[in-house]
């Protein structure tokens, strides 16, 4: 059994407080949380910071507010634990810097909650690209539209910049591309916030050139109840309600595809001919629960972290330069 702290009970604690609790070979060993009333979600000791923790335990799944990362993963460090910290890796690329530190110093992993990667249909389309089906992929075009309700920004930090979506919620597919078609070389982009009117970026869109050679474009918003977006396509959220529409299109010198529902365009020479498409067979799984299953072979040294905290930095870096391009004027960095 894998003996895990979790710290934090906000929209993803409680899901990876649910599948701790569920899994047959994972052991919840406590909460951390500074409210008292939320230690009561399982039966197992409480605690109200990571200092006063009397339990043993193998890891900690942190699933805090950004700027907490930092301290509690050097903290965690310093117990001997290792960590599953959620995205961002951290506030800034100097604090990922100091908790990459500390893990290499201690002899601990990070595994950070990119845990998209986890999910069988993204292996499939790294496949796809990785064989040159589609040829070499040349352009993308990707979407991220949902309309958060108005009580998820009463909570403090969500308030200003660190609840606007790029860092929240678009960090997952900076994540991705990279993952697909590697390192961004260049951001430009443009942003608002008309419609909620606070100081945060609400709508914008960038343009990522990378090493590749390949430009894509990304469009996003929280402030559309649109059926577009990875949750929505995927159904893996079941906060979010399921379209099954896709939010991403890659296209190559030899054909095209479309994800998650992963439709395969192929045939066309050129613009004479059409393209004809093939609907491939996908499947289905809760990517959080492999995650925890996958950071449990971290533990114990069956697996090397499939996204490291080096990972997770260079995507922190990646969407820092994509805020800063989008943010609106007018609003302090």
């Amino acid at each position: 059994m894998t003996r895990l702290l979790l710290a934090g009970t906000g929209l993803i604690g409680r899901r990876h407080l649910a599948h701790i609790i569920e899994h047959p070979e994972l052991t919840l060993a406590g909460i951390i949380d500074p409210v008292i009333e939320n230690h009561a979600m399982a039966p197992v000791p409480g605690f109200t910071n990571l200092d006063a923790v009397d339990v043993a335990a193998d890891g900690i799944v942190l699933a805090t507010p950004t700027e907490s990362h930092a301290p509690l993963t050097i903290a965690a460090a310093a117990r001997g634990w290792h960590v599953l910290v959620e995205k961002p890796l951290a506030e800034s690329l100097e604090a990922a810097d100091k908790m990459i530190a500390a893990a290499k110093a201690a002899n601990i992993h990070i595994l950070v909650g990119h845990h998209r990667r986890h999910h069988p249909r993204v292996a499939q389309l790294k496949a796809i690209l990785d064989s040159g089906t589609i040829g070499r992929p040349v352009l993308g075009s990707m979407l991220w539209a949902m309309r958060k309700n108005d009580g998820y920004f009463d909570v403090d930090w969500r308030a200003g910049m660190t609840g606007a979506p790029v860092k929240q919620n678009l960090i997952h597919d900076v994540d991705l591309l990279r993952y697909f078609l590697g390192e961004i070389t260049d951001v430009t982009g443009i942003g608002g916030n008309p419609v909620r009117g606070a100081a945060r970026t609400e709508s914008g869109g960038a343009v990522l050139s990378f090493d590749s050679g390949a430009i894509v474009t990304i469009a996003f918003a929280d402030t559309t109840p649109s059926p577009w977006g990875w949750e929505a396509g995927s159904g893996e959220n079941p906060n979010i309600g399921i379209t099954g529409q896709d939010c991403l299109r890659i296209m190559g010198t030899q054909g095209a595809v479309e994800f998650p529902n992963m439709r395969l365009w192929t045939g066309a020479k050129d613009w004479h001919d059409a393209a004809q498409p093939t609907q491939l067979q996908t499947e289905h799984s809760v990517p959080l629960i492999t995650q925890l299953e996958h950071f449990a072979d971290v533990i114990h040294g069956r697996a090397a972290p499939l996204v490291s905290a080096a990972e997770g930095r260079a995507t922190l870096a990646a969407t820092l330069a994509i805020e800063t391009a989008t943010r609106p004027k007018g609003i302090a960095g």
